[in-house]
């Protein structure tokens, strides 16, 4: 059930035509990958899945959230994120890309279970997802979170598959995160001084 709510939270990433809904969608598909660890936990009895639970609750469902809407709110961004395919298109192409990650997982893969393949398709289908909003949305903030919905596929077949990845290779990767949201908050100030806006389409014209 869980897995369901989190495509679907991926699914209304790709309908948004503005920044907020985008970045509550993310915060709220962090909410539900954090439930997932925390019942990998209880399941487990592993205290380091507590923690990244906790880590993942505070992180990415309320910090970076909060942040990237400071950051659009400061640099005056506009609601809108550029859209280069409309809404209907997009959700058609994530249709297709979670297709092709149950294909993937059941054909290529050749995974049996159905609870394994579902896994791994509903990571492959969000990893996919990152990426095609980091590529068809315009606006500076989509790329960050893009990224980070990326980062949360990749950890949700770590958890669904693997049950768990050592510990500090997942402090690691959390420490990693956080920074490389950091430094991009702070490219998106930059950006927004020298050239007025975060629109990427329009730095084209920089090239040489």
């Amino acid at each position: 059930m869980i897995m369901v709510l989190i495509v679907l939270m991926t699914f209304i990433m790709v309908l948004s035509k503005r920044i907020t809904p985008l970045v509550n969608s993310f915060a709220v598909q962090s909410l539900f990958l954090a439930v997932i660890v925390f019942s990998e936990a209880v399941t487990t009895g592993l205290a380091g899945l507590y923690a990244i639970a906790f880590l993942i609750l505070t992180l990415k469902a309320v910090f970076i959230p909060k942040m990237l809407k400071n950051v659009a709110t400061r640099t005056k961004a506009g609601e809108h994120l550029g859209l280069v395919i409309n809404p209907m298109l997009s959700i058609v192409c994530a249709v297709i890309l979670a297709y092709l990650g149950w294909i993937f997982a059941r054909k290529i893969m050749g995974l049996t279970s159905i609870a394994d393949a579902s896994a791994l398709a509903v990571s492959l289908s969000i990893m996919l997802t990152g990426l095609f909003i980091m590529v068809f949305r315009l606006k500076a903030i989509a790329q960050v979170v893009g990224l980070l919905v990326m980062e949360n596929g990749i950890f949700l077949a770590a958890v669904a598959l693997c049950g768990n990845m050592p510990f500090f290779f997942e402090i690691a990767i959390f420490f990693d995160v956080f920074i490389c949201v950091l430094i991009l908050g702070i490219f998106v100030y930059r950006i927004n001084s020298l050239f007025t806006h975060i629109n990427l389409s329009k730095l084209n014209t920089l090239k040489g």
